[in-house]
């Protein structure tokens, strides 16, 4: 069963967000620091290690405003596992809905195989893909910040602003191939 956008009715003055990360090392202090950092509307964080989510829970379970795909470039399985769960979302979910937080692309050891792979993903769903610091307190912070940004405007939070509206402003573009030739 896939995750559908728009089964449920919104909340006044709340938004969703869902985490997905394989590892679960960075996802707590991450849905920490949002709720945390958020005062103005009632922010609920749920956490998922994959897509699909179980079926036993689904009535109970609040709409989902944002699906955040955390990605480790230091972990191969990180990547296959967000692919995998990639094919539980409905296909409204890529309209603004959706995006993908990668941590550790300024590692030395990161292969740029992956990095790539999540670009073009990100790009072939026009969806945001940010980067962060995961190491640290204020690489944190700052990925909360900006989950925050694009959680408000995807529940419709933000007048004047819609999800897909944003996801066209910051989505991710991977350059074609004659734009890589004419680099060298």
């Amino acid at each position: 069963m896939s995750l559908k956008p728009y089964s449920k009715l919104p909340e006044l003055n709340t938004a969703n967000v869902l985490l997905v990360e394989n590892e679960e090392e960075f996802q707590k202090r991450l849905s920490e620091a949002i709720v945390r950092q958020e005062n103005s509307v009632n922010v609920t964080v749920r956490l998922a290690r994959c897509l699909p989510l179980p079926v036993e829970n689904a009535e109970g379970r609040p709409r989902i405003d944002l699906v955040v795909f955390i990605v480790h470039l230091r972990s191969e399985q990180s990547l296959l596992s967000t692919e995998a769960s990639l094919k539980h979302l409905d296909s409204g979910y890529f309209l603004g809905k959706v995006c993908f937080l990668v941590t550790g692309a300024r590692s030395g050891t990161v292969s740029y195989e992956r990095l790539a792979s999540i670009k073009r993903t990100a790009a072939s769903l026009n969806c945001p893909l940010l980067m962060t610091e995961d190491k640290t307190t204020e690489g944190v912070h700052t990925a909360a910040q900006r989950v925050l940004n694009i959680l408000k405007v995807s529940a419709g939070l933000v007048p004047m602003a819609s999800g897909l509206y944003l996801s066209t402003l910051i989505r991710c573009s991977m350059p074609t191939d004659s734009d890589w030739q004419n680099q060298d």
